[in-house]
């Protein structure tokens, strides 16, 4: 396949679309794609990309092309794709990609197998199911690979699994990692889509609902920060005892989920573990409760209980599909269980996505020029490149800041000064 898209006609809406993701993208859009024209630090270099296809995403590969790469995109989740997006991709850009919005799990795969049969010599990831797929399947075209990139906590959980058991053959960049990436993007990209995929899905008023969050990393945290700004009383479930700790300072109340699963009116789970709300809490939620997932694949939610308890389903709004159990109670499940941000919205805005794409395309740069020099690992983005993104979006807010002086740098540096 040359690419594999929904509807061609569906590229002038989706250039638009990418058009003003870019606008509020200065960092990539200025600041790198202008140096990557002018140096073409990747020519030569095929990368296979499988990521979210959004606008934000079409601005990464736009850059990464233009710094002379050659780019294939597929999708990282069967329902985060915009259509729109992914054809004008291919029509006036001119990238070949293989995603559709709803696709099942057999063309999923078809569509990574069509990214790595271009050979990439760079992998880039959201969940590794692009690398895993490549160890997996095709050992025979890891000598290709010089090394890959990471964006979300999942997958890094994932990469750090296979090295540590000798699986992983070449090294990848934890972008997830970067400061410049979890603290703004898992924070308040998530937090923010979330709960606008929440509302899209369903329509209800948060303000005076008893609203559970299941895990406070850095995307939790964030989900709970929103929730509360809309007038939700938040609850927090953790097995992490620091974490639980630190929501509860930061004013949510902490309990385990067989206790907030009898509270709650809406659940989220951003925990990137698997079945976190299953059968026990299903027997014992309100009518009418809502179930949601914003980790990365759909294995937060323990579905196959839900589906055996149910004596009935139907779906009665889009995204949204409603068991009935036994007792006549309802239980609502939101996008099939799959990232509600990107299933049932648009996922993050373009201003956070800015930042985490910055390091994805310096990252790139860096395995080029690096890359042979590094064993097969788990590395977090260079310190020098997530402070030079985090300098470039300052630049771009026009917001400055003060500099150390030298005797400033000399205090810092000395043992000797005391009282």
């Amino acid at each position: 396949m040359e690419y594999h898209v929904k509807d061609l006609s569906l590229a002038d809406k989706g250039k638009d679309r990418i058009e003003w993701a870019e606008m509020d993208m200065p960092v990539l859009r200025k600041e790198i794609r202008k140096r990557f024209i002018e140096e073409k630090p990747l020519k030569g270099i095929r990368i296979g990309a499988c990521l979210h296809v959004t606008t934000e995403t079409a601005n990464l590969m736009r850059t990464l092309k233009e710094g002379g790469a050659e780019v294939y995109l597929c999708a990282s989740n069967p329902l985060s794709t915009q259509d729109d997006v992914a054809a004008a991709l291919v029509k006036y850009y001119d990238i070949p990609v293989f995603a559709i919005k709803g696709e099942d799990e057999e063309t999923y795969y078809q569509h990574i197998e069509a990214v790595l049969s271009k050979k990439p010599h760079i992998t880039m990831d959201d969940g590794a199911d692009l690398i895993s797929t490549l160890h997996k399947n095709h050992p025979e075209l890891l000598e290709n690979v010089i090394g890959g990139t990471e964006e979300t906590t999942t997958g890094v959980i994932r990469l750090k699994a296979m090295a540590k058991d000798g699986a992983l053959k070449y090294p990848v960049i934890a972008v997830n990692e970067a400061l410049t990436k979890h603290l703004f993007d898992n924070r308040y990209g998530t937090g923010q889509s979330t709960i606008d995929g929440i509302l899209r899905a369903t329509n209800r008023l948060l303000s005076g609902s008893v609203f559970v969050v299941a895990g406070y990393g850095w995307c939790g945290k964030g989900v709970a920060m929103r929730a509360r700004g809309m007038g939700a009383e938040v609850i927090v479930t953790e097995v992490d005892p620091i974490k639980a700790i630190e929501a509860r300072m930061d004013g949510f109340r902490v309990m385990p989920m067989a206790e907030a699963a009898k509270l709650g009116d809406i659940f989220c789970t951003v925990t990137g573990n698997l079945n976190v709300i299953r059968e026990e809490h299903f027997k014992v939620m309100k009518d009418g409760a809502i179930v949601s997932n914003s980790g990365h694949f759909n294995v937060e939610i323990d579905i196959p209980a839900l589906e055996r308890m149910a004596v009935k389903k139907r779906t009665v709004r889009e995204f949204v599909d409603e068991y009935t159990l036994e007792d006549g109670r309802r239980i609502y499940l939101l996008a099939e269980g799959r990232l509600v941000n990107l299933s049932a919205a648009e996922g993050h805005p373009a201003s956070v996505m800015d930042m985490s794409f910055a390091n994805q395309a310096l990252s790139a740069e860096y395995l080029v020029k690096e890359g042979k020099d590094l064993r097969p690992d788990v590395y977090v983005v260079p310190g020098h490149i997530d402070r030079h993104v985090a300098e470039l979006k300052l630049k771009a807010m026009g917001i400055e800041i003060d500099e150390l002086t030298p005797e400033q740098i000399e205090y810092l540096n000395s043992w000797e000064m005391g009282t």
